[in-house]
């Protein structure tokens, strides 16, 4: 099956990147938070999460991380992985190129690495329109510091000989690459326990209580309570729900990003290619296979596990990977799946206190939150520890009443 005749519901095949395995580190007893409350419960096992567990627990504090599935098999462990600063915002730039060498240097700060691979990146322009998109778009982030620059399509096609012969202008950035997400769980399980972090993974929070003595997080059956002096929501997606269990109303977007996997092709690719109009990003791994992810959005409802490929937006995303590359049109579609994605109502991010609640704070809900995520992370868990962050944080109060666009 070609891209061009591809049908949904394809199985997947033995050659191709599989879903993140479930992490092999047992739970605790569920009742060993009661004797003694945590300093930090973290609530919510992504990227951000674990990463500001670790960070809490190697800077002395006794932490509790709550998971409602398995550690990083949300949204961080089934995205495109790509580590890229061209799909970033301006903004978030500098914590983006931070986190980059945060995932490079992955095997030092976690004891495993996530084969984190650096790869020159390229965005392409095949319209005026797009010209002028990517134009303004690099301008923004090179003010912030990304070393994006314009380039000719015959440098373009230099770097990356199989491009359309209809480019007409591409964005290039050495600060470029991406990692294995369906690993990173693995290695963020294998850190956690090194740093003696408790790990309650398939409990989801029905209930917060908080108060002068800190915070009591309920589950749902015969699992027993967590009591934390201190509480971070970092629950991606669902941070919306877990902030109005504390009666905070801050409007989170889902985007529901689909991603396809090929099988095993000649080489074709050895940069990371994104489209300047589409939010398109491919990459080419080493095993052979080719990873298509973003563009055109699936379906459904994540609180109903209803979610669904929208058929008709998987064609779109796979004729434009064709078109900007067209060896791509002969490799054949081993499997399809959908990642979720948060964003606020200004698309930047939650790190800070939560709003009117004493010792409780938020991280998440950033627009290519797995390219920055150990990073914000790592300055979440500064600003607990009462240290000076690495870089500002995005207080979560300048949200409160803001209405979500379109809405």
């Amino acid at each position: 099956m070609t891209l061009a005749s591809f049908t949904p519901g394809m199985p997947g095949t033995p050659d191709t990147p599989d879903a993140p395995a479930t992490p092999t580190q047992a739970a605790p007893s569920q009742a060993s938070g009661a004797a003694r409350p945590y300093d930090a419960l973290v609530i919510g096992g992504g990227v951000m999460g674990c990463s500001t567990a670790l960070h809490l627990a190697r800077g002395g504090m006794r932490v509790a991380l709550v998971e409602r599935g398995t550690l990083c098999r949300e949204a961080s462990g089934v995205n495109a992985g790509t580590l890229t600063l061209h799909m970033t915002r301006a903004a978030l730039i500098p914590y983006a190129m931070r986190a980059w060498q945060m995932w490079m240097d992955a095997e030092k700060w976690l004891g495993m690495g996530v084969l984190a691979t650096q790869a020159p990146g390229l965005t392409l322009a095949f319209t005026e329109g797009e010209c002028e998109l990517l134009t303004l778009r690099a301008q923004a982030r090179r003010a912030q510091g990304a070393p994006i620059e314009i380039i000719t399509p015959e440098r373009a096609r230099q770097i990356e000989p199989g491009l359309h012969p209809g480019l007409l202008m591409a964005g290039y950035c050495e600060i470029d690459g991406y990692a294995s997400a369906y690993l990173t769980g693995r290695a963020m399980a294998h850190a956690l326990k090194n740093a003696g972090v408790d790990v309650f993974q398939n409990s989801p929070v029905e209930v917060i209580e908080s108060g002068d003595a800190g915070h009591i997080v309920h589950f749902d059956g015969e699992q027993s309570p967590l009591h934390g002096r201190r509480i971070v929501l970092a629950g991606g997606v669902w941070i919306e729900n877990l902030l109005a269990m504390m009666g905070i109303h801050i409007p989170i977007k889902v985007l529901i990003n689909q991603l396809i996997v090929t099988e095993r092709l000649r080489p074709v690719m050895h940069s990371v290619l994104s489209v300047a109009n589409g939010l398109l990003s491919l990459k080419q791994f080493a095993n052979g296979t080719v990873l298509i992810g973003g563009g055109w959005q699936g379906d459904g409802n994540r609180e109903q596990g209803g979610l669904e490929a929208r058929p008709q937006n998987l064609v779109g995303n796979m004729r434009l990977a064709a078109y900007a590359v067209p060896a791509l049109a002969e490799g054949r579609i081993a499997r399809v799946w959908l990642g979720l994605e948060a964003e606020t109502a200004d698309a930047l991010p939650l790190i800070g206190d939560v709003p009117g609640v004493a010792h409780a704070y938020v991280v998440g809900s950033a627009h290519s939150g797995y390219t920055s995520g150990p990073f914000m992370g790592r300055i979440m868990a500064q600003h607990i520890l009462g240290q000076p962050p690495d870089l500002p944080l995005f207080n979560p109060a300048r949200l409160l009443g803001m209405p979500m666009p379109g809405a």
